[in-house]
């Protein structure tokens, strides 16, 4: 009896990894079959391949989940490290294009997300629920903060998108808290102004589902906002934005997507998309665009990869050209993310900047880089 147990167990402890290896790849099948490949493994750093004149290297590594970047006045990079809910800086002090060991600007902002720098100085940065304004020392470093307005948590959509506008009012972006809705909160599904002054807080722009891009181009004022369009609707819809982001515009969600497709849950009349702002851009659907800032005249987004697409779609940068709007069509511009589309990706790229000498950083999420892509040519 003794020896049949033994037998047993011997082959339940051979038998159980090739059960179990069976049952993730009939799993994997029946996901994708279902429009749903989720990108879940451990992340590497990533070789890009860029357009010719272009090199890439790492300039920081090391960080957790690593989102939104900003240029603070004296030309130090800093991010907001999600992962860890603060936000650090990231000096060269030696100018060799790699960060030096970074120092922490401050914590404790509530799933800090962005960030951005006003005319005076001051650091803002985006929570889930709160918006603070922090002031620093020489050093980058926190003396004080105060919130400056309270944001609406939870639901499908938790980061928040901060910009400055050139007169210094503050935009805003609130994703939405499901798929397809209709918010009881009209900030949210919105990009919303907050008075530089600190005057009521209202909606912008309405009807963006989950608008987490959001940039001024500072030779123009003009604001605009990469968004995510729903899910559930297969591959290939609907499309992925960009917008200008106009004062009193209506982009149309729930009810209308990328400018041209009733929801099929909100009823399918033609009506629906009527009066609704036009993507100024499109990107395949599922690829979630999130960071975007122009650069050698060019725009260039951030995609930061899918879920809801049976292929893995999107874990590359892309630009078109720029002269103050789209003036040509979406290339890409940065790949390897994604070496094998079958695989997971090796970093998801999400938050972009120009540093003080017109190199382009670009944040890895997943992996936790941030890479330094600089021109070789003079063009």
């Amino acid at each position: 009896m003794a020896r049949r147990l033994l037998n047993l167990a011997v082959v339940a402890a051979i038998a159980a990894p090739v059960l179990l290896g069976i049952g993730l790849v009939v799993r994997a099948q029946i996901l994708r079959a279902n429009g749903i490949n989720w990108d879940a493994g451990a992340g590497g750093r990533a070789t890009l391949h860029l357009p010719a004149g272009h090199r890439a290297g790492v300039f920081a590594e090391g960080l957790s989940r690593p989102r939104f970047l900003a240029l603070a006045p004296d030309g130090t990079l800093l991010v907001a490290e999600r992962g860890a809910d603060r936000v650090v800086a990231l000096p060269d002090v030696d100018a060799d294009g790699a960060a030096d060991p970074i120092a922490e600007v401050g914590r404790g902002f509530g799933d800090a997300h962005s960030i951005a720098f006003e005319a005076d100085g001051s650091l803002l940065v985006a929570g889930e629920r709160r918006l603070y304004r922090v002031t620093l020392d020489g050093e980058l470093r926190e003396r004080r903060r105060e919130e400056v307005a309270s944001l609406p948590g939870g639901g499908a959509h938790t980061t928040r998108t901060v910009a400055v506008l050139p007169a210094g009012d503050l935009l805003v972006s609130v994703g939405s808290s499901c798929n397809v809705c209709v918010e009881r909160d009209p900030r949210r599904a919105a990009v919303n102004l907050v008075p530089g002054d600190g005057g009521e807080a209202r909606v912008f722009m309405a009807g963006l589902r989950n608008a987490v891009g959001l940039w001024v181009d500072p030779a123009t004022g003009r604001a605009w906002a990469t968004n995510m369009g729903r899910d559930l609707l297969g591959d290939d819809l609907p499309p992925e934005t960009l917008y200008e982001v106009v004062d009193g515009a209506d982009a149309g969600w729930p009810r209308c997507h990328a400018g041209r497709l009733p929801d099929p849950e909100l009823g399918t009349s033609p009506a629906a998309c009527d009066g609704v702002a036009q993507p100024a851009a499109t990107f395949p659907a599922h690829t979630a665009p999130l960071g975007l800032v122009a650069w050698r005249d060019h725009l260039v987004v951030a995609l930061h990869g899918s879920w809801n697409s049976s292929t893995k779609v999107g874990y590359r940068l892309v630009w078109l050209p720029w002269s103050g709007e789209p003036a040509g069509r979406v290339e890409d511009f940065a790949t390897g993310f994604l070496p094998d589309p079958e695989r997971d990706a090796l970093g998801r790229p999400a938050g972009l900047t120009v540093g003080a000498e017109g190199a382009l950083y670009v944040s890895d999420d997943k992996a936790g880089f941030i890479y330094r892509i600089a021109a070789t040519d003079p063009g």
